[in-house]
């Protein structure tokens, strides 16, 4: 209980000090100490401090601010095995619905029921797990309990029963979200290529850290015969504050290359897309996420489309931790506009040109609204602006001097 007296204490001045605005947004600092100290000898639980925190911190009114770790007891953990699949119920047994796939190239992209030697189909049945019969009155993952990393049996049939089945050996995972949302990404773009008939690219943005940055030069540049391209930056986690692709999306053609390949087209310069670009957004993109549109728009590179963004771009930072391990970020770092003498996005996001919500009953239906009208945006802007094309001038060949029929 002291130490928990202690951490309130330095929580409290910690926010005092290390805030980025010296007025605290307006708020009165002792009066809010007033306000919660009382609560402090009530604390029975490191949850109830981490509450108090949080409501102290709530004060004042910013988008990062969170509070985390601490000395909590240790709990046994699950470790259920997952297969990388979508199950349905179908004849009183699991039907596997969807297999998601391996990148062979890439190993944290390793899908049980997708290696080599499996014989496991769409449309087969998983009829048991090592050696139990499973129906659908089971849960399936209580049989996979326990065997994340670990060689399992699996029972499989073609036909909705346990007799016949035959035994392949996998080994389940722990998490199925890189398998989840590397589907999806391809999913979109394969939706993008087929609704503007191989014109638009689709880039989906997943944070302003490593992993965005990996993610858009491996889409964006990967796509360079496209004409224009949907940038999705919907879900956006954040991270650093963005220059890198924006600046790659603003270059405009500087010079062609000749192509070798007989008939084939000239090349443009610099790589990239140089045609028209959409931006994607929606109220779970925030904080390098919330930049990231501001600065597309400030540049001038397409309209935005979707919701509001978060709205948080005061930066979180961790200076060190409280006594037992635990921390709180003191935002202390905003993001304003020189030009416009203003605060950018911090409790405001950013908002689209163009709003478009989803709805529960489209999403349902596998229908992405959002994605459809950007599509449907990028083909009026390539329209507008007409294809990029570059051609090759006449060839420097020199001219031949005429000669007489018998070469004299």
């Amino acid at each position: 209980m002291e130490e928990w007296q202690q951490m309130f204490e330095e929580a409290w001045r910690y926010e005092r000090d290390y805030f980025y605005d010296p007025d605290l947004h307006g708020r009165d600092w002792d009066v809010v100490y007033d306000r919660y100290a009382p609560l402090v000898p009530y604390i029975k639980h490191r949850t109830d401090l981490t509450y108090i925190l949080d409501q102290v911190n709530g004060e004042l009114s910013v988008g990062h601010s969170f509070v985390f770790g601490g000395d909590f007891p240790e709990v046994e953990k699950s470790l259920a095995g997952l297969l990388g699949a979508d199950m349905v119920a179908d004849n009183e047994h699991w039907k596997i619905q969807r297999i998601y796939t391996t990148e062979s190239w890439n190993p944290e992209l390793s899908s049980p029921l997708d290696r080599p030697g499996v014989k496991i189909q769409e449309g087969y049945y998983l009829v048991g797990v090592n050696g139990k019969e499973l129906t659908d009155t089971d849960n399936p993952f209580q049989f996979l309990d326990g065997t994340s990393g670990r060689q399992t049996t699996l029972h499989i049939n073609k036909k909705p029963e346990f007799e016949g089945a035959w035994k392949e050996i996998v080994k389940p995972i722990r998490s199925e979200n890189a398998l989840r949302q590397r589907a999806w990404v391809e999913d979109n773009r394969r939706l993008v290529d087929s609704l503007s008939d191989g014109r638009l690219a689709y880039v989906w943005v997943p944070n302003t850290g490593t992993p965005g940055l990996v993610s858009f030069n491996r889409y964006y540049f990967a796509q360079q015969d496209k004409e224009g391209a949907v940038i999705d930056e919907r879900f956006n986690g954040g991270g650093l504050l963005d220059d890198y692709m924006v600046d790659l999306m603003t270059r405009s053609l500087r010079a062609g290359i000749t192509n070798e390949v007989p008939n084939g087209k000239a090349m443009k310069l610099p790589a990239g897309i140089l045609g028209p670009k959409v931006l994607l957004i929606n109220e779970l993109s925030g904080s390098g996420g919330d930049f990231f549109p501001w600065v597309f728009r400030q540049q001038k590179i397409g309209p935005l489309i979707g919701t509001t963004t978060w709205g948080g771009l005061v930066k979180s930072s961790v200076h060190y931790s409280l006594v037992d391990g635990g921390a709180l970020t003191a935002p202390d770092n905003a993001v304003f506009d020189p030009a416009n003498n203003r605060w950018i996005a911090e409790n405001i996001g950013v908002a689209p040109d163009i709003e478009v919500r989803q709805d529960a009953i489209s999403l349902s239906r596998g229908i992405d609204p959002q994605l459809e009208r950007a599509v449907k945006e990028a083909l009026i802007l390539l329209k507008e602006q007409g294809e990029l094309e570059v051609t090759p001038p006449p060839f420097p060949t020199p001219t031949r001097q005429k000669t007489g029929p018998q070469g004299d």
